[in-house]
């Protein structure tokens, strides 16, 4: 029964691994975007020198950090999970 409920475990950690990874990915690649996107708003804030300009660059950096911690949850969890994995795995060997 044990055996049975720790393969179930496994099942589920390894099921939420592959989301998260695949998930990674798509942060990656937005966070490439955003990162250009703020890059470029900060030089138009610094060439119009307006305030809407200056607001743009601010929001564009804003999206760019959010996404940067988001990404930052996302690979810890992913190291949480990993471990919990390897620790189901002891478990089925004993």
């Amino acid at each position: 029964m044990g055996s049975w409920l720790t393969e179930r475990r496994l099942a589920k950690v390894g099921s939420r691994l592959k989301s998260l990874r695949a998930e990674l990915a798509v942060i990656d690649e937005q966070l490439r975007h955003l990162g250009d996107d703020a890059d470029d708003q900060a030089i138009r804030a610094l060439v119009a020198e307006t305030a809407g300009s200056s607001f743009e660059a601010r929001s564009a950096r804003g999206n760019f950090d959010n996404m940067s911690r988001h990404r930052v949850r996302v690979v810890t969890e992913i190291a949480e999970l990993e471990v919990r994995q390897d620790e189901l795995l002891d478990a089925m060997t004993r």
